[in-house]
């Protein structure tokens, strides 16, 4: 019997999926198979790498050059992009705009990127903002007004979390400020998000944009809920609404058919029940069983209903 007779007995008797079947059976006839979600995030990773390398190079080799010339190329690095990007882009349209060529998504990106480096040179040098944040604002409403123009839900993400940084919402800060009024403007940040997303895809405005608000928000609201379980006396509180929310991703993931949510609510849900059991969990052996089996069962759990209800995103 050969691997393809394999296959195709155990599609007939349901131990893979039908779209597991069609991968299996492309690797094991050596067919051509998409890596496009992978070569994606390689090409965002290297553009990302190249703005930091340029930042890098400038602040530890090209400052003697003086603050006009460095301030004109890091100008130029944002303006060559955008009139890319402006001269090559389609038409504005509130529906879905596919790209107009290959590098286009990243010649922005990489553009977004050295527009952040430049506004942080200049409020470095010049202090031209009178606090360093605005910088983050202004460049929160350029990258949010650049993804609506140019269809683009990286720069989207990036538009949400810089305002984010703006608002103070850094997993560090809940060290050092005031954690309850931290935790509510997260919460009131993440429903927000979601509220507009859902807002903007009522009104037809890049309606397909809503995953992006959605995984955004949720994980922001849930982040914010599960630094609250091992706070005194409200501990208890934080932790119920915590699994109340990870019931809802869960019930959402499937009732949608979007397995991250599912994945989100599950392990959003299993580190917050664990944070309050390691406080009754005593010594280091039953720690390490604990987190082997209940490891064990979670992965099991979600490879489970990944072959039932997941599908790629």
């Amino acid at each position: 019997m050969t691997t393809i007779d394999r296959l195709d007995r155990w599609k007939s008797q349901g131990v893979i999926s039908a779209e597991q079947h069609v991968l299996l059976r492309a690797l094991a006839r050596h067919d051509r198979i998409s890596v496009f979600v992978e070569l994606n995030a390689l090409l965002y990773i290297g553009v990302l790498s190249i703005a930091g390398g340029i930042i890098w190079t400038f602040r530890d080799y090209v400052v003697n050059l003086g603050d006009a010339v460095i301030f004109s190329i890091l100008a130029l690095l944002v303006a060559l992009p955008l009139y890319y990007c402006f001269t090559r882009g389609a038409q504005y349209d509130n529906g879905e705009v596919e790209s107009p060529s290959l590098i286009f998504d990243y010649v922005l990106y990489f553009g977004c990127l050295m527009f952040s480096a430049t506004l942080g040179f200049a409020e470095t040098r010049f202090a031209i903002f009178n606090s360093w944040s605005t910088h983050l604002l202004i460049a929160s409403i350029a990258f949010g007004l650049l993804a609506y123009r140019f269809d683009n839900r990286f720069v989207l993400s990036l538009a949400i979390s810089t305002l984010a940084g703006y608002l103070g919402l850094k997993i560090d800060a809940f060290d050092v400020a005031d954690t309850a009024f931290l935790r509510f403007t997260a919460l009131a940040f993440g429903s927000a998000l979601i509220g507009l997303g859902v807002w903007l895809h009522r009104q037809q405005v890049k309606a397909h944009f809503l995953d992006t608000y959605v995984h955004i928000g949720g994980n922001v609201i849930m982040m914010a809920t599960i630094s609250g379980v091992m706070e005194p006396r409200v501990g208890p509180l934080y932790l119920g609404a915590l699994l109340a929310l990870s019931a809802l991703a869960i019930y959402a993931g499937i009732r949608f058919r979007r397995f991250a949510f599912v994945a989100y609510g599950t392990l959003y849900g299993y580190a917050g029940i664990t944070m309050q059991l390691l406080e009754f969990i005593g010594g280091p052996i039953l720690s390490f069983w604990y987190f082997i089996i209940t490891g064990v069962m979670v992965v099991t759990a979600l490879t489970l209903v990944a072959r039932t209800f997941g599908r790629d995103e």
